[in-house]
């Protein structure tokens, strides 16, 4: 749909149809708060495809679209949509906050780029300044109900809005785009987290680690970084010395890079204070530790960061320790 039809949707007297795409129930449920009060008849969509029959039964004049979702991401979305002439406005909701992410979905079509987490002040300014919803209310019109949200679909919300941070940062600094996929948030035993960590280190990957700790919870960022993709950035950074030192400053600068932002993100949306010890490089991955051996099953998040440009990836593990999880899900009851 071009934007001069846009006058279509504005002077509808019945409920604006809106498709909401996102694959996080967390993030369809806020997105429809903030559409509360306006004249729309919401329908959610778990994924892109999803969303494409929904818009070709007419039910999204509107769609609101996340970018990185499974099987069919938004940006393919968006190229068939184009393919097929659809007719529906599309606006992005994500929290990949890199210019380039920007660039390229409007470039596909899509009529406004807004990052996660978003408010209502925000959605109403954008639907005001492109005069797509009337400000009616409907009293009667509500929204879909939504199913409880699980503490592990919450948890890959707010890692997919510190996961966008943190490569937004990585990209700007590097000065190329970063492709971001989609958080896996799964609860984990030492024993695999060992094993893990042991075939890695077997494979010619080395560790980076980080302990941090908060009110109530603590835990280690883990930095998984190929030691051959090392010669493939090394540079971009213009380093000096022998290859064993000019490593140890790529994988100190990307372990700052990418915990330090995915952490002061993470624990933002929390309303929490995060203090992170001097990362480590452990060249020799040996084990863990006795104490944390002791762990139960407890909350991992597994983030696999990659540069195209450069052939090269990483893979960033956060780990909360057992006992940290009790505070962990009270905190998510102040998002239900």
């Amino acid at each position: 749909m071009q934007k001069k039809e846009m006058e279509k949707v504005s002077v509808l007297s019945d409920p604006v149809p809106i498709v909401i795409c996102d694959d996080s129930r967390l993030a369809r449920k806020q997105m429809a708060a903030a559409l509360h009060g306006w004249n729309a008849e919401i329908t959610f969509a778990e994924l892109g495809q999803q969303a494409l029959d929904a818009v070709r039964a007419q039910k999204g004049d509107i769609l609101f679209l996340d970018l990185n979702m499974p099987i069919m991401d938004g940006y393919q979305v968006l190229e068939q949509i184009r393919k097929e002439d659809l007719p529906t406005l599309v606006i992005v909701v994500s929290g990949d906050v890199q210019p380039e992410a920007r660039k390229r979905v409007l470039e596909l079509g899509a009529l406004e780029f807004i990052k996660k987490p978003c408010s209502p002040e925000i959605i109403a300014e954008v639907l005001n300044r492109y005069g797509l919803l009337t400000e009616l209310e409907h009293p009667d019109n509500q929204l879909p109900g939504e199913e409880v949200i699980e503490l592990p679909d919450y948890y890959q919300e707010i890692s997919n809005i510190a996961m966008g941070q943190a490569g937004a940062m990585l990209a700007s600094l590097l000065n190329t785009f970063v492709d971001l996929p989609i958080p896996k948030v799964t609860l984990v035993s030492p024993d695999a987290i060992d094993a893990l960590l042991l075939s890695a280190s077997s494979q010619g990957f080395n560790l980076v680690s980080q302990g941090f700790v908060g009110p109530e919870l603590a835990g280690e960022a883990l930095l998984v970084i190929k030691r051959s993709n090392l010669d493939n950035i090394t540079w971009l950074k213009d380093l000096q010395g022998d290859v064993n030192r000019r490593e140890a400053e790529l994988e100190m600068f990307l372990s700052n890079v990418l915990i330090g932002a995915f952490s002061s993100s993470f624990s933002k949306q929390l309303d929490i204070s995060l203090s992170r010890a001097t990362p480590i490089i452990l060249r020799n991955f040996t084990g863990m530790t006795e104490q944390n051996a002791q762990w139960q099953k407890t909350l991992m998040i597994s983030i696999d960061y990659q540069l195209n440009t450069q052939g090269f990836h990483c893979e960033l593990l956060v780990i909360f320790t057992a006992d940290s999880l009790p505070k962990l899900k009270e905190m998510t009851g102040y998002f239900s």
